[in-house]
């Protein structure tokens, strides 16, 4: 009993400090972005002498942020509804199709997700400057697309071989065809694992610097994270302000995150294991 306890004990004790690691650099962005720039080298620790809540005010007209805003939202929405569209057809027909060709297609879906990002990074600039999909939001929620779908395939397949064939048989019989069968049956079913695939790339989008870097050349087409690094200068960080621009960049995925994240290990869970 003795050592049970010491045992609870020690492991409050890590999860207190674990937590603590975690939220640290998060109280001291919070902290530091309503300090003047010589009160925040002057003690980056210390809680602010007064409130300086310009610096949110003067980063929102520097990062013109709705404009910006709006640019991620649009990466987001074409990117995550293309991966959910996509990878949602392909998981459920390899699921559903038995055989070597079906095999050897999810295993190299699955084998992609291996492929550093690093590795491809200098083609695929090639192949999107040679496709016209370079330079725009919409082009690169188009790569976005191609380079999730491949994990969201994975996490279908799992999903979709818990359903029971039987529902698919009964509404052929009714009249109707494997994609009406999908739409207006199976895929109601898929909401759990497509509202966690939904949210995961959501957060890798909104937050992915180098590809945007990568393939964004016109400032009106930037997205938040890249106009954020326009506050960035060879002779001049003004941290105070970089710092509120990065909150207020983190807030829109803080809260989707701390609304949804109980689906998200739910989701995960039942799409890599059932079946």
């Amino acid at each position: 009993m003795r050592a049970n306890k010491i045992s609870n004990l020690f492991v409050i004790a890590f999860l207190v400090v674990s937590s603590a690691v975690a939220i640290f650099p998060i109280y001291m962005a919070v902290v530091n972005s309503v300090k003047t720039q010589g009160e925040m080298f002057e003690s980056f620790l210390s809680l602010p002498k007064s409130l300086h809540f310009e610096n949110y005010s003067q980063a929102y007209d520097k990062l013109d942020l709705l404009h910006s805003a709006f640019n991620s939202v649009i990466v987001s929405v074409i990117g995550i509804g293309g991966i959910v569209f996509c990878a949602s057809l392909a998981g459920y027909k390899l699921s559903r199709t038995r055989g070597k060709v079906s095999n050897l297609l999810f295993l190299l879906f699955v084998s992609s997700m291996l492929v550093p990002f690093h590795s491809i990074m200098i083609p695929l600039t090639r192949m999107a400057k040679n496709l016209h999909v370079q330079g725009s939001s919409y082009g690169l929620g188009v790569i976005y697309i191609g380079l999730g779908v491949n994990m969201a395939v994975f996490l279908y397949h799992g999903f979709v071989r818990s359903i029971p064939r039987e529902l698919e048989e009964s509404a052929e019989m009714d009249g109707c065809n494997q994609f009406q069968a999908f739409f207006q049956i199976i895929f109601p079913l898929l909401l759990p694992i497509t509202v966690t695939i939904a949210i995961l790339d959501f957060l890798w989008i909104w937050n992915d610097f180098l590809l945007p870097l990568l393939m964004l050349s016109d400032p009106n087409a930037y997205t938040l994270i890249i106009s954020t690094n326009k506050l960035f200068s060879e002779y001049n960080k003004d941290w105070s302000l970089i710092l509120a621009a990065l909150v207020m960049t983190a807030i829109p995925v803080v809260l989707i995150y701390g609304f949804f994240q109980r689906y998200i290990m739910h989701g995960i869970a039942e799409g890599a294991v059932k079946g």
